[in-house]
């Protein structure tokens, strides 16, 4: 069966190389990476990089496989999982995410998302964020615990591209709109759910705001204690333990 991979902001594909190498060991093959459009890959003219845009887009990306398959996400594209099996729940055989907690309708956006979200302020921070070469913005990334390997190629993606789909996503997803949306996650409990709770993120909210997300989804959870936003980066061993011990009892049950 097929896993496809959708990772979040500011990444690229290369942030599941540990986990997919430990996916591997474990003898979990057929692994597909599905990069949102200006992450990692261009963002096409005319995209407008809004919450439902990529909504729609994933839809898209999941509509081609034969069968339904097993999908994860990651930050943003654990918040694309959710809108978009809202919508097309019966696209996967089974889904898990870190990033529930978005649709909670007290879930309070993080600073760096409020900064992102104000006109000016918003561009001001990215291009700061973005500055220097790729070896420097590689550096800040693995202070956040991804490996220099991975840092690299993530920092040779950031750009213009990056830093419009940034700005548009935030600010189509500033509250209520994340409110709104989340009226519909009880859609996700019509497949086997998973919710990654890592505790030390400081992204996601309290562990009840998650927990409560994703008692309203139909998911389990599993917390991935002591780890961080990156989990699948500081410990991609024990990701792949988490996952593979879900998807063998629930979606590759016979």
């Amino acid at each position: 069966m097929t896993v496809a991979l959708v990772h979040g902001n500011p990444e690229s594909a290369a942030i599941w190389d540990p986990l997919v190498a430990e996916l591997a060991r474990a003898g979990v093959d057929d692994v597909v990476r599905l990069s949102p459009p200006g992450f990692g890959v261009p963002l096409p003219a005319g995209f407008p990089a809004t919450v439902t845009a990529y909504r729609d887009w994933l839809i898209s990306e999941l509509e081609r496989f034969d069968r339904p398959v097993d999908v994860l996400g990651h930050d943003w594209g654990g918040g694309h999982v959710g809108t978009a099996l809202m919508e097309r729940p019966e696209l996967v055989r089974s889904w898990a995410s870190d990033a529930l907690s978005l649709f909670e309708p007290d879930y309070v956006w993080h600073d760096l998302a409020q900064t992102w979200q104000t006109p000016g302020d918003g561009e001001a921070s990215l291009d700061e964020m973005f500055a220097g070469t790729p070896a420097e913005r590689a550096e800040r990334l693995q202070a956040f615990g991804i490996d220099r390997p991975e840092a690299l190629q993530i920092a040779g993606v950031q750009g213009d591209e990056m830093k419009q789909a940034i700005l548009a996503l935030y600010r189509s997803a500033a509250q209520p709109a994340m409110a709104e949306l989340g009226k519909g996650l009880s859609t996700l409990a019509s497949r086997p759910g998973l919710a990654l709770v890592a505790t030390a993120d400081p992204f996601g909210g309290s562990e009840e705001i998650r927990r409560r997300a994703a008692e309203r989804a139909g998911a389990e959870v599993a917390v991935l204690d002591g780890l961080g936003h990156w989990w699948m980066a500081e410990d991609p061993a024990r990701g792949a333990r988490v996952l593979t011990a879900f998807w063998r009892a629930r979606a590759w049950s016979p």
